[in-house]
């Protein structure tokens, strides 16, 4: 379920788990980036952001490395920083409801306030930002995935049935001016996501680059013959994705591998062989974990991995890549698994979130106002 429940940290701290992130040019203004981080799956409409953890973005400027199946990206050292903490909530007007200030810290220094679920959020020279309760955008039948998993057949259906319909999020949305936040870097960056704690001693909680990596590739136990008993994704959860540590590098090539080839068996052809060693030609590519997008192109609703899938063909990328809020991110990164990119679309089924996100700030829905019980899958390693 893109970064749902990620891992037993996540899944046991919920309000750390990041569910989601997107990153587009705004389709307001010119020369404007959007970042969205999701966090807390399955939010009430009450639910508040924790006073001890730093929900941040890092981003990176990024350029094509090379053509074929290694790292498609090259991570420039220079890194902006923009981190979202909140303070401990409080009473508002005796009424016994709860409200909560939160602050977004910049590279520069400058500090910008806004009420949570304001939805004018606050500003400052160069930056928007909105924090809140809204509509989780995810759609996608984790139902069916799972099954697919188990039984080794795809289980999609032609008319599928999101796990996350009518669900709520918390959502923290900062507009950039580019030149004013990211100064003449670019026009390429890589954004990563994470959530860790305040205070002296800093730990890692999560990190979040692409969708489904976690969930998709390093969840599944039974085809890794070499790490079968290891619960990876905490371990990735506390790793620098600009920089991969050597300790559990093979291990998290070994069960990505063995997971990528599972999901290219599926339509009963292999698009995409090992190598002598066992190594997936995806393996690589995927582990430079990054969202990457091209300000210099327009806002789009379906440029998700358009660029790293240029990169493989070695052509020029035509759109914006990152990933907006109404993309169908699942079934692009399902197709690429299973046949390359190169056949048939494969589906879930579900086309758009509950309601589709808007084209204004702060694009994501309004939340709803009586979630249904959770209906995710169990999350359980195979």
């Amino acid at each position: 379920m893109s970064d749902h429940a990620s891992g037993p940290r996540a899944f046991a701290d919920p309000v750390a788990d990041i569910t989601d992130m997107f990153v587009f040019p705004s389709p307001e203004e010119p020369s404007t980036l959007v970042l969205v981080m999701d966090v807390f799956p399955f939010a009430g409409t009450s639910a508040l952001f924790s006073d001890a953890v730093d929900y941040r973005f890092r981003v990176r400027p990024a350029a094509i490395a090379l053509g074929g199946t290694g790292p498609a990206f090259a991570f420039g050292e220079k890194e902006q920083v923009f981190s979202c903490r909140f303070a401990a909530p409080s009473e508002r007007d005796g009424d016994g409801a709860l409200s909560q200030v939160g602050s977004c810290t910049t590279p520069n220094g400058t500090r910008v306030s806004f009420q949570v679920n304001d939805e004018q959020g606050g500003r400052a020279d160069g930056i928007r930002v909105f924090a809140g309760v809204r509509m989780d955008p995810f759609f996608f039948d984790g139902v069916k995935a799972l099954q697919t998993i188990i039984t080794r057949k795809l289980a999609f259906e032609v008319r599928g049935t999101s796990t996350m319909f009518h669900q709520n999020v918390l959502s923290i949305v900062a507009q950039l001016d580019v030149p004013t936040m990211l100064g003449v870097e670019g026009p390429m960056f890589a954004v990563v996501g994470e959530t860790i704690t305040t205070g002296s001693l800093r730990a890692r909680l999560e990190r979040y680059g692409r969708p489904e990596v976690k969930n998709f590739l390093l969840l599944p136990k039974d085809f890794d013959v070499v790490n079968r008993d290891i619960e990876l994704r905490d371990l990735y959860n506390q790793e620098d994705a600009f920089q991969l540590s050597a300790a559990y590098g093979s291990a998290y090539r070994a069960r990505m591998s063995a997971n990528l080839a599972f999901w290219d068996s599926l339509d009963g052809n292999t698009d995409w062989p090992l190598d002598e060693h066992g190594a997936h030609p995806l393996t690589e590519f995927l582990l430079a974990d990054a969202m990457v997008v091209d300000v210099s192109k327009p806002y789009a609703e379906d440029s998700y991995l358009e660029i790293e899938r240029t990169v493989l063909r070695g052509v020029p990328h035509l759109s914006c890549g990152g990933r907006s809020l109404n993309d169908d991110a699942i079934d692009t990164f399902m197709t690429l698994l299973v046949n390359g990119g190169e056949g048939p679309r494969v589906s879930d089924g579900v086309d758009q979130a509950t309601v589709p996100a808007s084209r204004m700030f702060p694009y994501l829905s309004s939340p709803e106002r009586n979630p249904p019980a959770p209906k995710a899958p169990a999350i359980v390693a195979r």
